[in-house]
């Protein structure tokens, strides 16, 4: 059996890969996976008494990263290095010594990148990638699962850049696992597991509005109809995404 990393030449531990199936499932019920370490061979899973979750009218941007993002001294990118902003989530940092991403963990959110439901955002400067993060989106609900940062502000930036293109595609539900002083003071709140599952059920129903659109905020729609008067067609907007286009969608839609 490969090893469960997704990159050629890596073979630390071999694992039996995580059913994806099972995991949208588990994710859908607010169950996550976890391992004790980079080289623990199994997950475990959580489901905490009080979870942590961003509300998308309450993020809040301070007049400093406010500057930074419209400066555009930055580059933001969507799924660019998905791999690399993985890899780098799971290295140590100052404020975290070991991480909870192991080789089965990997290998499953990789796979379901590929399949066009995990994303990550990334952060440049100067060319080199110095924040990001990723995370799993199911119906209008993302659920982050890990950022990194290497330069001041590179991580909110990254959040900056998922919070605008969560309320451009009509998501409903950011959930952040677990509340860190960091993310306290974007706006994170925490709420006990009973609100989150009703929430999270509302995120995923059908009934009311459609599944949140991730790439909404990468399409411009004309002013001007079309000559059969069928809905104006967006036309889609590659490549990285300007500071201001994000800090307009955070401002437009809040």
């Amino acid at each position: 059996m490969p090893s469960a990393r997704c990159r050629a030449g890596d073979s630390l531990v071999t694992t039996k890969p995580l059913d994806l199936s099972l995991l949208m499932r588990a994710y859908a019920t607010g169950v996550f996976p976890m391992a004790d370490s980079a080289d623990a061979p199994d997950v475990y899973w959580v489901e905490p008494k009080k979870r942590g979750i961003l509300p998308l009218d309450g993020f809040h941007v301070s007049k400093s990263l406010a500057k930074t993002l419209k400066s555009d001294r930055f580059v933001s990118t969507v799924d660019v290095a998905f791999e690399d902003v993985v890899t780098l989530c799971g290295q140590p940092a100052p404020d975290r010594k070991s991480t909870w991403i192991n080789d089965q963990i990997f290998d499953a959110v990789c796979r379901l990148h590929a399949a066009g439901e995990a994303h990550s955002i990334e952060t440049w400067l100067d060319g080199e990638l110095v924040g990001g993060l990723y995370g799993i989106r199911l119906g209008r609900a993302f659920f982050g699962e890990s950022m990194f940062s290497r330069a001041t502000d590179a991580s909110k930036l990254a959040l900056c850049h998922l919070i605008a293109r969560m309320r451009v595609g009509g998501f409903d539900l950011l959930d952040c696992q677990f509340i860190t002083p960091h993310l306290k003071t974007l706006g994170a709140i925490e709420i006990s597991r009973d609100d989150y599952l009703v929430r999270l059920e509302d995120a995923l129903s059908k009934e009311a509005k459609p599944d949140g659109d991730f790439f909404a905020l990468d399409q411009s729609v004309p002013l001007e109809p079309s000559d059969d008067e069928s809905p104006p067609r967006a036309m889609i907007v590659s490549g990285p995404v300007s500071g201001w286009r994000i800090w307009q969608a955070l401002t437009q839609t809040s």
